[in-house]
């Protein structure tokens, strides 16, 4: 798949101030920001978050909610850094830190929408890491612009009112907790709350929306 090139004035870095609040207020404004990735041949492959997921230490679905360990440790750090672990085994999940030091607090990217790209290749957690090329190497790294990957704002362009908030996707506690969010008029959504169609493609949000250079 061909990475779209970017100026990389187009994609100032989020402050870290942006992520040095709680998860659940960090998450739902994630929703609309771009996660970038420099790659090998300096082309920029990037694409706009449409779902996340927040987690917090007094939260039993937290990978911090029991004990802090060698795995979770970054999810105990300061905020504003990617925190990446291996799901079942499996597949990759990208999250990036929230709140303060020493309190497990954080959000999952759980799908991204790309440009010139099928509108699902990144529509959960384990298929955004993949196509970014992200795993446990990526764990700790600054998401502030320091390192090849980095998050960056919303378009002037982007709207976000449509907002849904729901609760969250393949865990067995807190799953009461409404802290998913996602784009309504995204078709690259992970998975859509009951009752809610995926719109057509004629009446969805789409990528072409954002500016190209």
């Amino acid at each position: 798949m061909a990475a779209s090139r970017q100026p990389v004035i187009d994609f100032v870095p989020l402050p870290l101030k942006f992520f040095a609040r709680p998860a659940q207020i960090v998450a739902p404004d994630l929703v609309g920001c771009r996660l970038v990735k420099r790659q090998d041949d300096s082309s920029l492959l990037w694409g706009v978050i449409v779902e996340t997921e927040a987690y917090s230490q007094d939260d039993p679905a937290c990978h911090g909610y029991r004990r802090r360990s060698p795995q979770n440790e970054t999810l105990f750090r300061e905020p504003g850094r990617f925190y990446v672990y291996v799901s079942y085994g499996i597949h990759h999940c990208v999250n990036v830190v929230t709140d303060r030091s020493d309190w497990a607090n954080g959000v999952l990217l759980r799908a991204v929408a790309l440009p010139n790209e099928p509108e699902r290749v990144a529509a959960g957690p384990g298929l955004l890491a993949r196509r970014f090329g992200l795993d446990r190497r990526d764990d700790s790294r600054p998401a502030t612009g320091e390192y090849d990957v980095w998050m960056a704002p919303r378009s002037d362009t982007f709207a976000s009112q449509d907002l849904v908030t729901t609760t969250r996707i393949g865990i067995s506690q807190g799953a009461a907790t409404p802290w998913r969010w996602y784009l309504r008029s995204s078709r690259s959504v992970s998975r859509r709350a009951r009752g809610d169609r995926m719109p057509p493609k004629a009446q969805c949000w789409s990528l072409s929306q954002e500016p190209s250079s």
